[in-house]
This record gives structure tokens, sequence and C-alpha cells, in this order.
């Protein structure tokens, strides 16, 4: 019997088994498990669904259908607005609709919402895009560049991020004040990456950001971020 799923083309290369929980479409990089983790700290009902780099699925014309731009993570929640599927991609969107769906990690307060808001967008503008450049010029094909101006630059922004990220939490328990919120849930996966897989800690002076570490030690103790990490499982 056809479901609500099946008109969308992603569902022909990843069948929905439990067709009326959310699906997410991902791969456990730093964007990827934002979503991962915040579904595993809401408790909503989800199926998740390995997009593979190394055959590039990302680049299938199915995952096009549903992120034309080519990146993870996507969702689609067969019980979005008005009971009708909701098709979604950007990490930072999908976890402001997430929040708002499971009514958690987000202040109803309008001031203090826009407080977390603020803090997303500066993970998404900055964090994000500085910390991964850094992270191909310092260990990936970048780092084989002779010209270490490019590296440079990233490094320098990146420690600038920091900064601004502990002098925040020198002065509030998460970065969207007092509460966790998605603000972290968008962020540490990054630094977590950057000092983890990056293996730029020293590059960046880790150990001058004491606030931060404080934080992140805090984060990846969460119960649901250790299972949200590994999700979805890497073939």
């Amino acid at each position: 019997m056809p479901h609500a799923l099946s008109s969308f083309a992603i569902d022909q290369k990843w069948p929905a088994q439990h067709p009326d929980r959310i699906q997410l479409y991902s791969l456990p990089t730093p964007n990827g498990v934002k979503v991962s983790i915040m579904l595993e700290e809401t408790g909503l009902p989800y199926e998740a669904h390995l997009v593979s780099f190394e055959t590039n699925d990302q680049m299938s014309p199915e995952f096009l259908s549903l992120n034309p731009n080519n990146k993870i993570p996507a969702i689609i929640d067969p019980n979005g607005p008005g009971g009708q599927p909701l098709p979604l991609f950007e990490s930072g969107a999908i976890l402001l609709y997430l929040a708002e769906k499971a009514g958690q990690f987000l202040p109803a307060d309008a001031a203090a919402r826009y407080q977390v808001i603020q803090w997303v967008m500066f993970q998404m503008g900055g964090v994000g895009p500085m910390f991964g450049q850094l992270g191909f010029f310092h260990r990936f094909a970048g780092k084989e560049y002779e010209d270490k101006r490019p590296r440079d630059r990233y490094v320098n922004e990146s420690k600038r991020l920091l900064g601004v990220m502990d002098k925040r939490l020198a002065q509030s328990q998460w970065l969207g004040g007092d509460a966790y919120s998605i603000a972290d849930i968008a962020t540490f996966p990054w630094i977590r990456n950057l000092i983890g897989f990056y293996e730029a800690a020293d590059l960046v002076g880790f150990q001058d950001f004491p606030h931060v570490a404080r934080a992140l030690e805090a984060f990846v103790a969460r119960p649901a971020v250790v299972r949200g990490l590994n999700i979805p499982a890497r073939g």
C-alpha cells in the first residue's frame, strides 16, 4: 500500500521501513550529527539512512531531488505542518524545525529564543565554514600547499571564533544561556571535530579556551550525544 513518502524519489533509493517516522538521510560528520543528536535528545521517532560519500550518494538524482545543494543532512517528516509530509535540508533549519516540533531546546520566551537563534546563526555562518576550511588546509589536500597563508588565515579566524565563544561561556553555562539548546547541538560537534579529527588543538591553541573546553566536555558526556555521534552507522 502506498504511503506518504512514496511520492518522494528518495524513497526509491532509501526505502522507508517505518514510513510513519521522520526519515533522516545523513552521514556522521559535524553537520550530519547535529540532527541525529537532536533526534536522540528529543526522542522523536525517526529512521536513519546512510548517505555514503564513497559512492557519491549525495550526487544521486534521488538525493538531489530532496537537497539540490547535494549536502547532508536532509529529512522528510511524514507528519509535517498541516499533517502533510515536509522535506527539509540545511542542518540549521532542521534543528529549528525539530525544536519547534518537539517543544524542546528552544525557549518559548521570545527574547531568550532569539538569543539561542543568534548563536545557531553564528555557527552556520562562522564556525562551520571556518573550521571546515582549516581542516582542509591542515589535515587534507591543502596541507601539501607550500604557501601557508591560506591555512594561517583560517587558523587565525578559528582562534577568533573560539575566543568569542570562550568569552560567552565564561558568562553562561551554554552558548544560548544557562539552558542547553540547539545552539550547542549545532556548534559543539564542530569544536569536537576541530581538535579531534582535524588534529588542530595545538594549531589553534585550544588550551587558551578553558570555558569552551568545559562546555565541550559536558556536551560529549550527554547520553544522547554519545548515541547521535555514530548515527547513521557507517557501512
